[in-house]
């Protein structure tokens, strides 16, 4: 029969833990659940200021039911104090800035680190403030000469004033978009289709940067433009052909102008330098023909002093140096026979043609021989000159006589 049967255990009327005689002290069982339980219903009631429950019956099932809705209390009241403590507390990282409203209006901007809040009071807000953002536009538009170009443009910014960034526009990535795709359209259309195509590429990126900037300045958006990148620039893809034609004729264009001008940069000087040498090989000749005039006339006048002292002598000096001038170039020796009525004219060239066919006709001698039959015919031509001189004297002295 089991323990706790009618009439089981009666010699010692004991449960299996030894506890069947309640009134004994000496028996040692296990803690009865739920005298403990109320004890601790009794504590958490004083804990809130309740009273604690008191003997069986009535009194003491009152006091159950008030301990157990003052448990419940309590733990609801532990819950609310642990998430308003935890809703107090947040961290804000390093790269960001956190917004603070309180009661929806704008309180302060919090630093990275710890940070404490009103629970249920105060909305903070994420900014991240050291990142650089990015985004792309494209679009088609008309330049200033009606012309439709594709711009493809890319922009990098940053959010510098959180306060701006949160509060003033609804959707602040948005306004940027719309405000950049003004600044392009506006400096596109203030822009030929060349400028935009080729040079003013680069510049353009500039002013779309610089107008952007104002815009954004004007809103208040709290956002800086760090670059603005023109990356593409080309007409539309009906006409790329065509547009490919007029940029290669330009760029040809270009070259011949480049060439023209080289050629021009290297003709032009030199030009100049040739005539500047002529006018300098002129101002020379001047110079030269000036002075010889000028020496020449003062050498007549001197001459001419000279003639009017001794006027047979400077006759005679003047013939001779003027005949010397006139015969020095000359293959012919004329020589004056004294008390005579002839010139005699040595014939040297035919001569000395005469002694060159003989020096040809020699043979095929040695260097020794050449050398030896020129000197022989120059001794010979030497002596018939002479020989030829004395005749013509031994002639002059008979007719004398």
């Amino acid at each position: 029969m089991a323990w706790n049967e009618p009439g089981g255990n009666r010699n010692n009327d004991r449960d299996p833990w030894g506890s069947g005689n309640r009134g004994g002290n000496n028996d040692q069982g296990p803690p009865d659940l739920d005298e403990a339980l109320k004890k601790g219903l009794d504590k958490l009631n004083r804990l809130f200021g309740g009273k604690g429950g008191g003997g069986r019956g009535d009194s003491g099932g009152s006091g159950q039911g008030s301990g157990g809705f003052g448990l419940i209390l309590a733990v609801v009241g532990l819950l609310v104090i642990g998430y308003l403590g935890y809703q107090s507390v947040y961290i804000v990282d390093e790269r960001e800035n956190a917004v603070v409203l309180r009661f929806g209006e704008y309180h302060t901007t919090a630093m990275p680190g710890l940070n404490f809040k009103l629970p249920l009071v105060d909305d903070v807000r994420m900014v991240t403030v050291t990142d650089v953002r990015s985004f792309q536009s494209e679009g088609h538009m008309l330049t200033e000469d009606e012309n439709i170009v594709n711009v493809n443009l890319g922009v990098q910014y940053r959010v510098n004033e959180p306060k701006q960034f949160v509060l003033n526009v609804r959707d602040p990535n948005m306004t940027l978009q719309f405000a950049t795709d003004s600044a392009l359209r506006h400096e596109v259309g203030s822009s030929d289709l060349h400028g935009v195509l080729t040079e003013r590429r680069a510049e353009l990126g500039q002013l779309v940067e610089e107008r952007l900037q104002r815009f954004l300045d004007n809103y208040a958006v709290g956002m800086q433009i760090l670059r603005v990148n023109v990356e593409s620039t080309q007409p539309p893809e009906p006409v790329q052909e065509a547009f490919r034609d007029v940029q290669r004729a330009r760029e040809d264009e270009q070259r011949f102008r480049d060439e023209a001008e080289r050629y021009r940069n290297k003709v032009v000087p030199e030009a100049r330098g040739q005539a500047q040498r002529i006018i300098e090989e002129s101002e020379g000749y001047k110079a030269e023909v000036v002075q010889r005039a000028q020496g020449e006339s003062q050498r007549f006048l001197e001459v001419f002093d000279i003639y009017q002292q001794a006027p047979e002598v400077t006759r005679e000096r003047l013939y001779l140096e003027t005949m010397e001038k006139v015969l020095s170039n000359s293959s012919k020796v004329v020589l004056d026979v004294e008390e005579g009525n002839n010139l005699m004219m040595l014939p040297l060239d035919q001569m000395a043609k005469g002694g060159a066919r003989a020096m040809t006709q020699s043979g095929d001698s040695g260097s020794s021989s050449d050398g030896g039959s020129a000197s022989y015919d120059l001794e010979q031509l030497t002596d018939r000159v002479v020989e030829r001189i004395r005749s013509q004297e031994n002639n002059s002295g008979r007719r004398g006589r």
